[in-house]
């Protein structure tokens, strides 16, 4: 059976687990849809102390992720598969968006991807040859890249066909259609603390329930997002 699959190169791995096997993403590997891999940078670490890490030439705070331990840990995995791209979260990367999620699900039929988790102050430059997806999720800084990871696999996962349960509801979200906002929506009651369900949604008239709703989409993104318009 086609899936899709993810190693994380992570020194906490007990950071991701139990999301992974939560939810969506646990549905995704029960169906045969995805599989989550996991390897341990401090099984590549140098020196009796498995060090990853080490200070940066020309001075300054922090640590460094070494060439050596994340070339060697991506090599393992490529060993069994040379095909597997490798992802890294970082702030030189493109931003993420649903239209990148959207071409990454599409493929997942034949797809291994190496995500990356880097710790410390940053990693040596060197580091960057051997990354085929750079990925940024804002401007803003994170203590590691476990939590992008997440963000990544589960922005793909749930894209692929089987995993979410409406047959349409990957269509009908915000950015499913470029950079509008989805539609406002309700559900019972139908008046709440004076609230009331927009009488076109009780309607029964389908092509006027559609026609609001691509009106709502604009309405709704002037209102909260101009700055996508």
């Amino acid at each position: 059976m086609a899936m899709i699959k993810f190693t994380i190169i992570t020194l906490f791995q007990e950071a991701l687990d139990p999301y992974l096997k939560t939810s969506m993403m646990w549905k995704a590997t029960e169906k045969g849809l995805a599989e989550f891999n996991f390897v341990n940078l401090r099984d590549f670490g140098l020196g009796p102390h498995k060090s990853v890490d080490d200070t940066p030439y020309g001075g300054g705070d922090g640590m460094l992720l070494r060439c050596e331990p994340v070339f060697n840990a991506i090599e393992s995995v490529k060993a069994k598969d040379p095909d597997a791209k490798v992802i890294l979260p970082t702030p030189v990367g493109e931003i993420w968006n649903q239209k990148m999620a959207r071409e990454f699900a599409n493929t997942f039929k034949s797809s291994h991807y190496i995500i990356l988790c880097p710790h410390y102050e940053g990693y040596d430059e060197r580091i960057l040859s051997i990354v085929d997806y750079k990925i940024s999720l804002g401007k803003y800084v994170l203590t590691g890249g476990e939590l992008p990871a997440l963000i990544i696999i589960d922005s793909v996962v749930r894209l692929i066909p089987g995993v979410l349960g409406g047959e349409n509801s990957a269509e009908i979200e915000s950015f499913s259609d470029g950079d509008n906002l989805e539609y406002p929506q309700y559900t019972r009651p139908q008046e709440f603390m004076g609230l009331k369900v927009p009488e076109v949604l009780l309607s029964g008239n389908h092509a006027k329930i559609k026609e609001w709703r691509e009106e709502q989409k604009i309405i709704q993104t002037k209102k909260y997002r101009p700055d996508l318009l």
